[in-house]
C-alpha cells in the first residue's frame, strides 16, 4: 500500500493543517510515502516528510506580514474590533514605477523558504523512500505542473515551493525557464487526483475550507476588495471540482480517501498572517483531527460517495470537459 498526505492551499490557514497533520502522524502514527501540497501546503510537505513537526509548528506560529512580504500591498486596521484590509497605494505605485507586474513582492518568503527548507533537508528527502510534490500554475503554458523532489535540484525545488505559494497579483511572480509561474491553487487547489495518479492507495486530504459554504460576503467597496472576492469565488469552485474529480478517481481506483475540512470559517482573508491566530488554529486542527479520527474509526469505513453524489460528480466533470 502507498499512503499519501495531500494538503490544499489556504495561506495562513496552513496552521490548521499543521495541527491536523501533527495529530495524524504523532498520535495515530500514520506514515506516508507521498506528500503533495499546493500553495501553503507546498510549504509544509518537506517538514512533514521528515517528521519535523515541532519545527513546522514553530515556523507557522512565528510568521507575520513582514516575514512574507518585502513590499506589502496591504494595510490592516482595526474596525470595531475586527481586522479590515485595504490597499497601500504608495507601495503598489512603487511597484508599478519599478516595472514590476504585481501589487506587492514576497521576496521575504523566498528567504524564509531557503532558511527553513534547507539543502540538507532536501537531500534527506531524496535519500529516503518518500516523495514530496508541489503544485504550480504555469501561466505561460496555461497548465498545472507538479514538481517532485525526485526530479529537480535543491535550488529549483525551493523556487517551485516559492512559486506555488505566490498568490499573484498580490505576491511575486516566479519567472523561470522562460515561463511565468504562480500559485498552484489557481488550477489544482486540492491535488487528490495527482496523488492517485502517482499510485496512492490511501489518502488523507486536508482541505482548508469548510465543507459547506458558511458565509455571505459583504458587498465590495473598491476595485481591490472586488478583485479579492472574484479570486475567492473562482478558487471556491476550483476546490469543489478538484474534490469531486478526486472522489470519482478514488472510487474508480478503489482508493481509501479521508477528507479533513475546517469545521468553521477561520478567516475571510488568508493573506493576513497573525501569529496568535495561527497558534490557535494549530491547536484547533489538532483537536479537530482527534474528533474526526474517532468518528472514522467508529464507522469502520472510508469516506465514500453515494450513488447520487457519483451521478452529480459525473455531471460536473462533463460540464468541465464541455
Amino acid at each position: 500500500m502507498k499512503k499519501a498526505l495531500v494538503i490544499s492551499g489556504g495561506g495562513s490557514k496552513g496552521a490548521f493543517a499543521g495541527g491536523v497533520a501533527q495529530y495524524l502522524m504523532k498520535k495515530e502514527n500514520r506514515a506516508y510515502d507521498l506528500f503533495i501540497g499546493t500553495s501553503t501546503g507546498s510549504l509544509m510537505v518537506s517538514h512533514l516528510a521528515l517528521g519535523m513537526l515541532d519545527e513546522l509548528q514553530h515556523l507557522y506560529t512565528n510568521v507575520n506580514q513582514e516575514t512574507i512580504f518585502s513590499n506589502n500591498p496591504f494595510r490592516i486596521k482595526m474596525v470595531a474590533g475586527e481586522k479590515v484590509i485595504s490597499i497601500r497605494h504608495l507601495n503598489t505605485l512603487w511597484n508599478f514605477l519599478n516595472g514590476r507586474k504585481t501589487f506587492g513582492e514576497s521576496k521575504n518568503l523566498r528567504t524564509l523558504i531557503k532558511n527553513n527548507i534547507t539543502k540538507r533537508m532536501y537531500e534527506e528527502i531524496r535519500n529516503s523512500n518518500k516523495e514530496v510534490v508541489v503544485t504550480v500554475s504555469n501561466l505561460t503554458a496555461n497548465q498545472i505542473e507538479y514538481k517532485s523532489s525526485n526530479d529537480c535540484t535543491y535550488e529549483d525545488f525551493a523556487d517551485w515551493i516559492w512559486g506555488s505559494c505566490n498568490y499573484v497579483p498580490f505576491m511575486s511572480l516566479l519567472e523561470k525557464d522562460h515561463c511565468q509561474y504562480a500559485d498552484g491553487g489557481f488550477g489544482s487547489l486540492v491535488p487528490i487526483r495527482e496523488a492517485i495518479l502517482r499510485g496512492a492507495t490511501e489518502i488523507d486530504a486536508i482541505i482548508l475550507e469548510t465543507e459547506v459554504s458558511q458565509i455571505n460576503r459583504v458587498p465590495s467597496k473598491n476595485p481591490f476588495s472586488l478583485l479579492f472576492d472574484v479570486f475567492d469565488f473562482m478558487l471556491t469552485h476550483v476546490e469543489r471540482h478538484n474534490i469531486t474529480i478526486g472522489k470519482l478517481a478514488a472510487k474508480n481506483k478503489d482508493v481509501k480517501l479521508n477528507l479533513y475540512y475546517t469545521p468553521t470559517v477561520l478567516t475571510t482573508n488568508s493573506l493576513i498572517f497573525d501569529e496568535k491566530l495561527m497558534h490557535t488554529w494549530w491547536k484547533s486542527g489538532y483537536t479537530y483531527a482527534k474528533s474526526k479520527r474517532e468518528e472514522l474509526m467508529s464507522e469502520f469505513r472510508p469516506d465514500v460517495l453515494t450513488d447520487k453524489e457519483v451521478v452529480e460528480g459525473i455531471d460536473d466533470v462533463e460540464k468541465l470537459i464541455l
